[in-house]
């Protein structure tokens, strides 16, 4: 369980800094000055926990399922950033309605990193005992709003295609979005085994689907029939 979420953090960081790279330094400087001011904000807070005390979180079928929640719509938020962003490679936003939505979108960090800076300050406040909590909290922000930046840079020096840093990082939400799942279910995996079909449920499953098929053709047609008609 635990190693499943330090997974989940890592891919978190890796989204975060990812993101970034699709910025300028301007707005790189901003994103990592918005989480470090976060940081120096919560560590009285980070330091009033116990391993203890997350141990019981984690084990907590209720609060990971909560959790999920969260999870989930930071991964619909990447995600839907991603497509946007793609989209905008192609042709710009044509209303102003979409391009405040990719603005949002490409601009705010996530929900996710805020958590996992926070678990990685409580870490380092365990792991540093007798060390001034502000000290800590002080020097990890510093480190956040140096590393984060240089790293967003490397990293798009490495991949410097936009459309491929997109692909990515729709990937590696994906990820995550599955790892999710694994850890908030919290070993409840196991159900007993039954020959029984449930046809009900079944052909309710295949309604819904045919009329999610029938409305993608038909809005499609639509799409089609009036782009054809503006070029006229």
């Amino acid at each position: 369980m635990e190693t499943v979420v330090m997974i989940i953090m890592a891919l978190v960081i890796f989204s975060f800094v990812l993101k970034m790279a699709g910025h300028g330094w301007t707005g790189r400087i901003i994103t990592c000055a918005v989480t470090a001011i976060f940081i120096v904000l919560t560590y009285e807070a980070a330091a009033g926990q116990s391993k203890t005390l997350i141990a019981d979180w984690l084990s907590q079928p209720d609060l990971m399922l909560d959790l999920s929640v969260w999870l989930t719509i930071d991964v619909a938020f990447q995600t839907g950033y991603c497509i946007l962003a793609a989209k905008s490679l192609a042709s710009p936003p044509s209303t102003r309605r979409g391009a405040v939505a990719l603005a949002i979108c490409r601009y705010v960090p996530g929900l996710l990193v805020f958590p996992v800076l926070f678990a990685i300050l409580t870490e380092l406040i365990f792991s540093l005992p007798g060390t001034d909590f502000a000290t800590i909290a002080w020097s990890l922000a510093a480190a956040l709003l140096v590393a984060g930046p240089i790293m967003a840079y490397g990293l798009r020096q490495l991949v410097p295609e936009t459309d491929i840093r997109l692909e990515l990082l729709f990937m590696v939400n994906m990820m995550i979005a599955a790892l999710g799942v694994v850890a908030t279910v919290n070993g409840r995996t196991a159900a007993a085994g039954t020959n029984r079909v449930e046809w009900d449920a079944l052909a309710g499953v295949a309604a819904i689907l045919a009329a999610g098929a029938a409305a993608g053709i038909a809005y499609n047609r639509f799409q089609t029939k009036r782009q054809i008609s503006k070029i006229k």
